[in-house]
């Protein structure tokens, strides 16, 4: 990949755009593919990239219908932590955190990965043993977590109303001080960039409309710009995932909902962490350009909408102003939604499935983003080997049949 002294900055900077080296090829779409990657966002180019990096498969595609990290990555709220209750979901998240914190030299790009730390507030005796319970589990896992009271809460972050008259009392919060944001934007361009100087093709605005099954096997896909051969497909469409499993003949244990975050207008550095609240079901923090970003909890209602509804901006922004007086003549200046798909667990599936050469990386729900390198990590590593990864088998489709559930409902119940 090219670097550029500080000199060779300033030339390019001075530069007009339209002479500047992009980013990634355009490629049109060959015939055939050693492996194809279904969904451009970031989990899918992670998956791409490593597949090239680590096991050495560069005759890869990677479909995406709109543009590459247009989708859910461009549609979330950056939250990346591990303080997971369950073995194997703390193990897959912690896998994905120590790849967060080197993952700018790795790929070249600077994802802006700020370790600012994140709390989750407990406002009831209950949150508070759900809190010791999960940072004792995080412990003997050996990841970074903590128990604050609630004057610990108040030295990290000043601003909140820690009163006993408040709506929502505080007693106390988990701490993870390894956890933080990152750039999301920058992330799928990094993974994509990083992919393409190893050879893979992005095509972007190219949709699959079905698959070609020959005895069981995948042997291609349709797609509106023509068919494409290949014996390996991973499906990494999120929200989507119950449309394309369906395009395959069998069915997801899936729902997909409609999650809401804000941005609020610019101002001054006054919160430098992540605060979180599953019981209000609102999160918090401060973007580097100065605005609040805020996140609530998925739509009660299954759909694919982007925009969602406006009793969950409500129902948020209450609780945020209630938690943070100081913020109640703030102006919001967007909201949006994505599309997510949730399991029953609340866990996410990394699988076989019934057609032989097809895998899903699916049902993340609200936890989708801080996976994305630990999920692209372990499933390209799944579809080179055509069996799951260690830390990827505990999220088979057959723990829906076998009963071998991963309740995460606990720590990953607010969105995140």
């Amino acid at each position: 990949m090219q670097r550029y002294s500080g000199f060779g900055l300033v030339k390019h900077a001075l530069r007009h755009h339209e002479d500047w080296q992009r980013q990634w090829r355009n490629p049109e779409p060959k015939a055939q593919y050693d492996a194809v990657i279904i969904g451009g966002g970031g989990h899918g180019l992670a998956t791409a990239y490593y597949l090239a990096k680590e096991h050495g498969i560069t005759n890869v595609a990677v479909l995406e219908k709109g543009w590459l990290g247009g989708g859910n990555t461009a549609r979330n709220t950056t939250i990346v932590r591990s303080n997971y209750l369950w073995d194997e979901a703390a193990a897959l998240y912690e896998h994905s955190l120590k790849l967060w914190e080197g993952l700018s030299q790795d790929i070249n790009y600077n994802v802006m990965f700020s370790q600012r730390g994140v709390l989750n507030l407990g406002h009831t005796l209950q949150d508070m043993r759900d809190i010791q319970r999960r940072v004792n589990a995080n412990r003997l896992n050996g990841v970074d977590s903590e128990v604050l009271d609630a004057k610990g809460v108040q030295e990290i972050v000043p601003i909140i109303d820690g009163s006993k008259r408040a709506r929502y009392p505080i007693m106390g919060a988990s701490w993870q001080p390894r956890a933080g944001v990152a750039r999301h934007d920058a992330v799928a361009w990094g993974f994509a960039r990083a992919a393409d100087a190893y050879g893979v093709d992005l095509l972007q605005n190219t949709e699959v409309t079905g698959f070609k099954i020959l005895d069981g096997q995948v042997v291609g896909v349709h797609t509106n710009r023509g068919d494409i051969e290949t014996r390996t497909v991973g499906c990494v469409t999120a929200g989507n995932s119950g449309v394309l499993a369906g395009m395959a003949g069998f069915k997801l244990p899936l729902e997909s909902h409609p999650l809401q975050a804000l941005v609020s207008e610019p101002m001054k550095p006054i919160l430098d962490t992540v605060v979180m609240s599953n019981a209000v079901h609102g999160y918090i923090s401060q973007s580097d350009k100065g605005d609040l970003v805020i996140g609530a909890g998925i739509d009660g209602y299954n759909g694919y909408g982007q925009r969602g509804s406006y009793a969950t901006v409500e129902h948020t922004l209450q609780a945020i102003v209630e938690m943070f007086p100081i913020f109640s003549r703030v102006r919001m200046n967007r909201q949006w939604g994505g599309i997510v798909d949730t399991c029953p667990d609340a866990c996410p599936i990394l699988s076989k499935t019934p057609v032989k050469g097809l895998f899903f990386n699916c049902g993340w729900g609200t936890g989708g983003f801080k996976a994305t390198p630990g999920s692209g990590h372990v499933f390209a590593a799944t579809l080179a080997k055509g069996e799951p990864h260690p830390l990827a088998a505990p999220f088979s489709i057959d723990r829906f049949h076998s009963g071998a559930l991963i309740d995460e409902h606990g720590a990953a119940g607010v969105a995140h």
